[in-house]
């Protein structure tokens, strides 16, 4: 096998050799007999040479495994090109049928050897894959002409690997005809159709336990089929519950934001509202204390000008006072002057009627005495008026005081009130924020303090003032002063404070 096979390389490449050379002259000389100039030269190589390339690329993509058929119809074109023109070397071709056949032995004989190599090597290739021949053997062909192309064309068709396999398919499915034949006579009417696959997919290329085994693998198709359909719609339904789920959580949320805005809206409002009523009690409260104040200071612009009265009073008693002891001095004065008078009348006349006119004048010194000692009480009565008076103006003065102290006190008692209420009002806000109560709810508790705060009969809180308050009807505030009844009587803090 050796030396038949460095024989058969060795006498391949001689051949070749000489077919090549005898080629390149003959077609040098074809390309110059048809103008083909100095590229006469280069056409012989470009044919032969594309020959070998053509081949080569055959066999190398063959040995691959991924062969192109047209390459090899190709360089049979080539082949069959370069035989005629080395045969048209000759001249016509019938003119000299002995020298046209001259020129194209040796190119069949290198053609030969290369499709002989080309043989080996896809020979060489099949059995390394696995495959023991490829193709159906030429004494077929002659021996049964009619089968062998339908058998040729299954193996091409359907990739069948090897003559042998073909021929071991077609004994297998003629055996199974057979046996059905034999069971269920020889039309196969009767057959069931699963049973006619063998029968049925003969021109597919399947052995008979292949297509047996049709409808056990469309069942599992199937089967498959429907457990992806299942699991799709299971993951459907999932995917469905999910999303409703996610819409009823989001729908949830939203409901809950919305309520939880409403109960903060509620909240601010209540809260606004009692911060409201708070600021009007305090006003309301102000309001009371600056009245009060106002009266005090009534009273006490009443009491100083009953001062001012006192003090008027009181200069003219001075006023008076000044008038008698001015009265009082004159009337000493003429007197005196009098005195001086009879003294010396006395001197001048020592009659009787001077004696009697001096007791005339001690008469009306008396008389001037008592008038003087009218005065001097009338002077005692103005001054103990003036006492009195300025008595009176320092009782005012008490008074004022004592009342500006009260007013004072009363000043910072109704602040410390006004403060307290405000502290119990957000204290009671605030418990009802936490509490999260509803705005009926607050509403409720807010006439419960007002009716603390007026001392705890409801009555006392007109339904005016609660429908002012709340902002709400009479028919609500009425509602709400009865809710506001039983939530104190169910022991809500009597307190403001609590």
């Amino acid at each position: 096998m050796v030396g038949l096979t460095v024989l058969a390389a060795v006498g391949g490449a001689v051949l070749a050799g000489i077919g090549f050379s005898g080629s390149y002259n003959a077609l040098k000389d074809l390309g110059f007999r048809h103008s083909f100039g100095d590229f006469s030269y280069a056409f012989p190589v470009g044919v032969d040479a594309g020959i070998v390339a053509l081949y080569a690329m055959d066999l190398h993509l063959i040995r691959k495994g991924a062969p192109a058929p047209w390459l090899r119809l190709l360089a049979h074109g080539f082949t069959a090109a370069t035989i005629y023109f080395n045969a048209a070397s000759a001249g016509p071709l019938l003119k000299d049928p002995t020298g046209t056949l001259m020129h194209a032995a040796i190119p069949i004989m290198f053609v030969a050897s290369v499709e002989a190599g080309r043989r080996l090597v896809v020979r060489i290739t099949r059995i390394e894959a696995g495959h023991q021949s490829d193709g159906v053997p030429l004494h077929r062909w002659i021996l049964a002409p009619v089968r062998t192309p339908r058998m040729y064309r299954q193996m091409r068709l359907y990739r069948i690997p090897s003559y042998a396999r073909a021929v071991e398919l077609a004994q297998e499915r003629i055996v199974y005809r057979v046996m059905l034949e034999r069971e269920y006579g020889k039309k196969l009417k009767d057959v069931p159709s699963d049973l006619l696959l063998p029968v049925t997919m003969e021109e597919f290329g399947l052995s008979v336990d292949e297509a047996l085994a049709l409808p056990q693998q469309a069942e599992e198709r199937a089967r498959l089929r429907a457990e992806r359909k299942a699991a799709f719609e299971a993951e459907a339904a999932l995917r469905d519950e999910a999303r409703a789920a996610e819409v009823q959580i989001s729908t949830l949320r939203t409901a809950g934001r919305v309520e939880a805005a409403a109960y903060e809206v509620g909240a601010e409002t209540a809260t606004a509202k009692a911060h409201a009523h708070a600021r009007t009690v305090a006003a309301g409260r102000e309001a009371e204390a600056a009245e009060r104040f106002d009266h005090a200071e009534e009273e006490l612009k009443a009491a100083a000008a009953e001062q001012e009265a006192a003090d008027a009073r009181l200069r003219a008693a001075e006023t008076d006072q000044a008038a008698a002891e001015t009265e009082q001095a004159a009337a000493e004065t003429r007197l005196r002057t009098a005195e001086t008078e009879s003294l010396a009348a006395a001197k001048e006349s020592a009659t009787a009627s001077d004696l009697e006119a001096a007791q005339d004048a001690r008469l009306h010194a008396a008389e001037t005495a008592k008038r003087a000692a009218e005065t001097e009480e009338a002077a005692a009565e103005k001054a103990k008026r003036k006492a009195e008076a300025e008595r009176d103006i320092a009782d005012a003065k008490r008074a004022q005081a004592e009342h500006e102290e009260a007013e004072g006190t009363a000043r910072q008692r109704a602040a410390e009130t006004r403060e307290r209420a405000a502290e119990a009002e957000l204290r009671a806000v605030e418990a009802e924020d936490a509490a999260k109560l509803t705005p009926a709810a607050r509403a409720t508790r807010r006439v419960a303090r007002m009716i603390l705060a007026a001392g705890g009969n409801p009555e006392a809180v007109t339904l005016q003032s609660i429908a002012d308050t709340l902002d709400v009807s009479l028919a609500t505030a009425s509602g709400r002063r009865t809710e506001a009844a039983e939530l104190l009587a169910s022991g809500y803090p009597h307190t403001l404070t609590a």
